[in-house]
């Protein structure tokens, strides 16, 4: 008997948490090695959150199943967030909340893609979501951006991949991998596009509060009228505010394809967790949220003090990101150095014997390039870069 279906067979494996899992369990085998791969904040959730969450636990309200699109209070805190940093303001019905913004982003697939309906995908591009289309019965479309374009894909390259199949655009500014954001001159140009085309635009800002050195980040939701009829934004409570464990994630647009969404999670998921949301309605609603700012200011500084040092790498080509908490760096002339051709044997033999783990490029459709996360502790990172540095040095 065959037990595996075909599809999952042939899907990929997440190159992120693979990566993460061998640097884990070498340093379970005594390894001392410096972990670089997952994109998790270093930071604990903020105390006014944990203690919303306390409180939901001890007041029995978390004990129970909530409406499949969320709690309606956590809805209103959406809304209110919503108002704050987008400056638009939104409805209930045009709120979904999910187990996850990873989730939120497969069931929009599933909602809107039809078989064979193309989804246009920038690349370099966060690991999961080409097959989360191909989960979806969809066909991604990947464009490859360049690095001497600062990884950005023009209107031209859209107008490229564009066929009568096209449905939706993926973007995602602030990006992972590369950390770079859109500029509203760009976004403009991107979002006239679509709409002229009819497409509908799926807008990941999950890293929207993560920006550096004075950058700014424009939501493309918020250009015009008709480009926000036709987007919808994912958004969630995991790296502003240090909660990738809770599973929180929204969906934000049209009613139609939230309704939509809130069905598939019925059957799916039945709800998000209960006292998540109740944390995640103290993330959202309060104003006051310092402890987000503490850490964004401490991955600023983490980004200008390991930049300069990265360059110092001989082989590495590095553009410096202004968002997300990840940097990119192009390695083939590193590679050509060190004696290798391909990427992850490239990020494996740092691993092995520089100690460092890192994430090939090649999960991102960036042969090229290795993806390596400073939301880890400064000594750490500083300690990291110098060992890869000197295990380069002395292959040359």
């Amino acid at each position: 008997m065959k037990k595996i279906s075909d599809f999952v067979l042939d899907m990929d494996e997440s190159v992120t948490l693979a990566a993460s899992a061998r640097a884990k369990a070498l340093k379970a085998q005594g390894k001392d090695i410096i972990n670089l791969t997952l994109g998790e904040p270093d930071f604990t959730t903020p105390e006014k959150i944990k203690e919303a969450a306390k409180a939901a636990i001890d007041s029995g309200k978390a004990s129970f199943y909530t409406q499949s699109g969320g709690l309606p209070e956590l809805k209103e805190a959406v809304k209110s967030y919503w108002q704050r940093h987008y400056g638009y303001e939104i409805s209930a019905e045009n709120v979904v909340v999910a187990t996850g913004a990873k989730f939120a982003l497969y069931t929009f697939f599933m909602t809107v893609l039809d078989s064979q309906d193309e989804v246009i995908i920038p690349a370099p591009c966060w690991v999961s979501y080409v097959d989360q289309v191909k989960m979806a019965g969809g066909k991604a479309v990947v464009v490859k951006t360049e690095q001497s374009h600062d990884f950005k894909v023009t209107v031209e390259q859209l107008e490229a991949a564009y066929t009568p199949k096209t449905k939706v655009l993926l973007l995602n500014s602030p990006s992972n991998p590369t950390g770079m954001i859109y500029t509203e001159a760009e976004l403009h140009a991107i979002g006239e596009w679509a709409v002229a085309h009819d497409l509908l635009i799926l807008a990941d800002d999950i890293y929207h509060q993560l920006v550096y050195n004075g950058a700014t980040f424009t939501a493309i939701s918020t250009l015009s009228e008709e480009i926000r009829k036709h987007t919808i934004v994912i958004n969630g409570v995991s790296k502003s505010f240090a909660m990738t464990g809770w599973r929180i994630g929204v969906a934000v647009g049209d009613s139609e394809i939230i309704a939509g969404m809130t069905k598939l999670i019925s059957q799916m998921t039945s709800n998000a967790s209960a006292v998540s949301q109740y944390a995640a309605i103290e993330a959202f609603a309060n104003p006051d949220m310092t402890d987000v700012e503490t850490m964004r200011q401490a991955f600023e500084e983490r980004l200008n003090t390991i930049y300069p040092l990265l360059v110092e790498i001989p082989g590495f080509e590095v553009v410096k990101p202004n968002g997300a908490f990840y940097l990119f760096p192009k390695v083939t002339e590193a590679m050509k150095l060190t004696g290798y051709t391909d990427v992850t044997a490239f990020t494996t033999a740092i691993l092995e014997e520089a100690n460092v783990a890192l994430v090939t490029g090649a999960g991102f459709h960036a042969p090229e390039n290795v993806r390596l996360s400073y939301a880890t502790a400064l000594p750490s990172l500083i300690e990291a870069v110098t060992r890869i540095k000197k295990w380069v040095e002395s292959k040359v």
